[in-house]
């Protein structure tokens, strides 16, 4: 059986973001999903703005991948949490354990996204291939997928907020206290 990619539908989204870039991850994605298939992806690491693995490729040493992404500030966190407070059901499921269906829609009513826009995804590799993206890139992204599908809470990381600092926002919030908890 293939291996499959986006499980669930935050999985799914960010396969989708993935895939709406453009023509230049087009003819990419195919052969990062073999890449990915076969395993080729390890040390896999999500930090706030940078997601960073190792891909094997045609040579003996694994090629360095990154992907960045811009985090959100504490104005903007802030903002977002709020937004997230307001609704019952995100506040519910969020604190649950779960990442609701619609958090983006909600997350766009203050001019942010979990998901990477066009211009704000920069990905790298050590790879000779002169196009960027490659196909370890794209690996990584499939990877990441699956990676995200146990775990929807790295977006929030992805962006600047732990798990741990978007639900004590998300409580301070829904207190009427101060949204404001930053990872550091």
């Amino acid at each position: 059986m293939a291996t499959r990619f986006g499980l669930t539908w935050w999985g799914q989204r960010w396969i989708a973001a993935l895939e709406a870039l453009g023509w230049a991850y087009a003819n990419r994605l195919p052969r990062g999903r073999t890449y990915a298939r076969k395993g080729t992806v390890t040390d896999l690491k999500v930090v706030p703005g940078l997601v960073t693995a190792r891909v094997a490729g045609s040579r003996a040493t694994p090629y360095r991948v990154s992907l960045r992404i811009p985090t959100y500030t504490d104005a903007q966190w802030t903002a977002a949490t709020h937004a997230l407070a307001r609704q019952l059901r995100h506040a519910a499921a969020l604190l649950d354990g779960r990442m609701p269906e619609d958090i983006d829609e909600t997350l766009d009513a203050v001019g942010l996204s979990l998901f990477p826009g066009a211009r704000e995804l920069t990905t790298t590799c050590s790879c000779p291939d002169v196009a960027n993206p490659c196909k370890h890139v794209a690996a990584v992204h499939y990877t990441l997928a699956q990676t995200l599908d146990a775990d929807p809470f790295l977006l929030p990381a992805l962006r600047g907020r732990d798990r741990t600092a978007l639900l004590a926002g998300l409580r301070a919030a829904r207190a009427g206290g101060s949204a404001v908890t930053s990872n550091e």
